[in-house]
Formats: C-alpha cells, sequence, structure tokens
C-alpha cells in the first residue's frame, strides 16, 4: 500500500474515531434536546452500529497495514481494546440501553481508537527527531 495512503487511512480514522468520542460525549447533554433539533437519526442505533462496523474495517485495515511495515504492536495494543469496547457499547443490551455507562464505553472505545491511528501514523513515519535522539 502506497505511503501517502496509509497515512490518509490514518489520519481519517483518528478524526472519526475521535468525533465519535465526542459525540458519545455528548450525548447524555444533547439527549433532552434531539427531538427539537431533528437530528435524532444521526444518534440512533443504526448510526452506531454502521460507525462500529466502519471503525473496524478503516482501523483494521490501516493498522494490520501499516504492522507488515513497521513490526510494532503499539497500534495493536489500542485498537484491540478500543473496538472491543466500541462492540460491547453497541452488542451488549445492558450497558447499550444504560445511558451514562454507554457513553462513557463508546467515549473511551472511539478514543483509543483514534489513538491507534495516530500511532500507527507515527510509527509509518519512522524515526522521530527527539530529545532521545544519538546524533
Amino acid at each position: 500500500m502506497p505511503s501517502i495512503f496509509r497515512g490518509l487511512l490514518d489520519r481519517i480514522g483518528a478524526f472519526g474515531s475521535l468525533a465519535c468520542a465526542v459525540h458519545c460525549a455528548a450525548l447524555p447533554l444533547l439527549i433532552a434536546v434531539l427531538p427539537s433539533l431533528g437530528v435524532a437519526v444521526w444518534f440512533g442505533d443504526s448510526f452506531e452500529l454502521a460507525f462500529v462496523i466502519f471503525a473496524t474495517l478503516l482501523g483494521s485495515i490501516s493498522v494490520i497495514s501499516g504492522y507488515r511495515r513497521h513490526h510494532e504492536l503499539r497500534a495493536f495494543s489500542l485498537l484491540v481494546p478500543g473496538l472491543a469496547l466500541l462492540w460491547v457499547g453497541v452488542l451488549y443490551a445492558p450497558l447499550h440501553h444504560s445511558l451514562l455507562p454507554h457513553a462513557i464505553a463508546m467515549t473511551c472505545g472511539g478514543v483509543l481508537v483514534g489513538l491507534a491511528h495516530l500511532a500507527n501514523l507515527r510509527l509509518n513515519h519512522g524515526h522521530i527527531h527527539d530529545a532521545s535522539c544519538a546524533h
């Protein structure tokens, strides 16, 4: 996979996952005004499931592709628990129907998936010059 395409996938994934985390964190605050805004469809179950499927596919493709290049498990160590939280939040009914625990699980999952994309992006760009450089 070309390097520019790998970077684009991670940037899209990071933005989408972090936007998902903001959505999940703000949902408890916005729940009272949803009917008056007319945007309840954007906060519904089918949108959530579609987004988790998309995040799973994009994250998996991106991190697997990056792993083939950099051979580091750091991005996986963030992606796997993040996706697990997202899937549990969507599929486990008692959690899915509890407003605050659901929002917390989905927010944490989205943040972890976003961080996995950022870690993968950093690992794909190779050596980073910082204070620990020997040259």
